[in-house]
């Protein structure tokens, strides 16, 4: 009994650590990275920004879940090919009921873009880059 205990407590104590190295691994590739953080909110069936205007540049999304009531994500994609996402934008995990979670390093170029979420769902909103 006294090594299963051992072993649990050992295999609890990697997990802890695992957990805490990967949330300063993503804290650190978010400062060395040089992006810029995007804020949005989503609510039941919108976000709050309706259309946001950018610099070209890399960028870091973090996307909030206020109180949708269930977990929501994030699309970003060119206007002219909504279907062609662009994976480093998506949040690395789907953002549960009143949380945040972020996406990789995207970089963008000048064009015109659409955001949405497709577990809210919400239209599709305009992202411009100049």
């Amino acid at each position: 009994m006294k090594k299963i205990i051992s072993i649990l407590v050992i295999a609890l104590s990697f997990s802890i650590a695992s957990n805490a190295q990967d949330s300063m691994k993503k804290e650190t590739m978010m400062k060395d990275s040089k992006a810029t953080v995007i804020s949005l909110e989503q609510t039941k069936g919108e976000f709050t920004q309706k259309t946001l205007t950018l610099a070209e540049g890399s960028y870091i999304f973090e996307i909030s879940n206020n109180n949708v009531g269930h977990q929501v994500g994030f699309v970003l994609a060119p206007k002219s090919n909504p279907d062609a996402h662009i994976k480093t934008a998506y949040v690395t995990k789907a953002v549960d009921n009143n949380s945040k979670e972020t996406s990789n390093v995207t970089t963008l170029e000048k064009g015109e873009y659409v955001y949405f979420c497709p577990l809210n769902p919400t239209p599709q909103y305009t992202l411009i880059v100049e």
